[in-house]
């Protein structure tokens, strides 16, 4: 049991991010030189992994390294774009599809260490995107390089319902039947916007963006950046840009993660902290009334306080019943943080504080009594008691003084448990 200590811990503490990735779409960007990596069967078998769990996923990728040596110095560039002849394009298609046969042959196999007990994965793809010549720019056509012009939702959205993971090469078609190269980021950028992806994630050859000291960057808040403050040429300002348009178009959240780390996919998703950059357009924590679909993450919360006496125990029937009473805090989808508040006329109990033990040396805690306070206000409220056994010096420190069981409201006393002998503890709603 020893020896599996640290696997057993790390498959439950990646339980919740399993829930709430489940049925969630994800959208990944494979540039060319991934698909060139020793690191791509491994990045294969995350993905098929992800799609068991029931992640919703859509893989855009390019090809144009492989382009590149087949046509040597003949492929030219304008600024930051390429200028695409039909001849090239030919070689653009062949080679495209070419590597879209490789993924799907690649997904067919990606458990072959039990072939018999694989569960089959299903792949699709199609002409999901309707494209645009890029057309004239300073002076020069750009031919058949285009840019994406309309993303077939719809029909993304079915293949996903069924199963099946979708491959969309960076090629687009437009309605009178041309065909056009496409820049790989922009479209893996336009197909989040179009299904409001829940992620969006860029794979590079580093571990994440770098600050001007060269360390990773943990996570940036687009609504407080400072552009200095990237390491680097123009491809990651360009790549913020094109997670800043997804954010902006309710993609809940952009990750930069390196595909020559094996399992870097995977430690983004389902561990706390992450192995490479989260990008986010709004702050991804919120206070919030808690609904029924809360109740499996309150219960997590709640339950080891319960277990060592903190809380007096809920049923998962009374917590369905008192729901209403709930507000929590939501992070990246999962619940950090609870209280609930339940009225006695004028008097209100504040109950069931709750903060997730990675998250206590913070300010959630006072967070949650500031949205209590503010809803105990709006519901005519003057006072607020708490009974507590263990956190009687927290509530002390928040302006609560501690009374005799004779001043709690009649309701609340009647039910009184003098054998668990808790604090009571006062004050007037702020």
């Amino acid at each position: 049991m020893a020896f599996n200590a640290d696997h057993i811990k790390w498959f439950r503490d990646s339980s919740p991010y399993i829930d709430a990735h489940r049925s969630r779409t994800f959208v990944v960007c494979l540039p060319d030189c991934a698909l060139e990596s020793n690191n791509l069967n491994n990045i294969v078998s995350d993905i098929a992994l992800l799609n068991s769990l029931g992640v919703k996923l859509v893989l855009v990728y390019g090809a144009d390294q492989k382009v590149e040596r087949a046509l040597p110095g003949r492929w030219e560039t304008a600024g930051s774009r390429r200028i695409t002849t039909p001849e090239i394009l030919e070689t653009i298609t062949s080679v495209l599809g070419n590597v879209t046969s490789d993924l799907i042959a690649r997904f067919s196999a990606s458990s072959p260490e039990a072939p018999l007990l694989r569960r089959d994965i299903t792949t699709a793809s199609g002409n999901y995107l309707r494209a645009k010549p890029l057309g004239v720019i300073d002076g020069l056509d750009h031919l058949q390089s285009g840019e994406v012009r309309r993303v077939n939702s719809n029909a993304i959205t079915h293949q996903l319902e069924g199963g099946a993971i979708v491959l969309i090469p960076a090629i687009g078609y437009s309605p009178s039947g041309e065909t056009f190269h496409l820049d790989t980021a922009a479209v893996a950028s336009h197909v989040s916007r179009a299904l409001i992806a829940d992620k969006l994630i860029y794979m590079i050859e580093d571990e994440g963006l770098r600050d001007t000291r060269g360390q990773i960057i943990n996570e940036i808040d687009l609504s407080h950046m400072e552009r200095g403050q990237i390491e680097g040429n123009d491809e990651p300002d360009r790549l913020i840009t094109l997670c800043d348009q997804a954010c902006q178009r309710q993609v809940s959240r952009c990750h930069i993660i390196s595909f020559e780390t094996d399992g870097a996919l995977l430690e983004e998703l389902f561990t706390r902290d992450g192995c490479g950059t989260q990008i986010i357009g709004h702050s991804y924590e919120q206070i919030r009334t808690a609904n029924i679909d809360d109740v499996p993450g309150i219960l997590r919360l709640v339950e080891p306080l319960e277990a060592s006496g903190v809380l007096v125990r809920r049923s998962r029937e009374l917590l369905e019943s008192e729901i209403e009473q709930f507000i929590v805090i939501e992070r990246d989808g999962l619940l950090i943080g609870c209280a609930a508040l339940y009225p006695f006329d004028k008097i209100g109990e504040l109950a069931c504080v709750v903060t997730h033990p990675d998250y206590r040396n913070s300010d959630r805690g006072d967070r949650l009594l500031d949205t209590i306070d503010s809803r105990a206000r709006q519901a005519g409220i003057e006072q607020l008691f708490v009974l507590t056994t263990q956190s009687v010096d927290w509530f002390l420190e928040h302006g609560f003084k501690e009374c005799d069981v004779a001043e709690l409201p009649d309701e609340k006393r009647d039910f009184y448990n003098y054998q668990r002998n808790s604090r009571v503890l006062i004050r007037q709603v702020q």
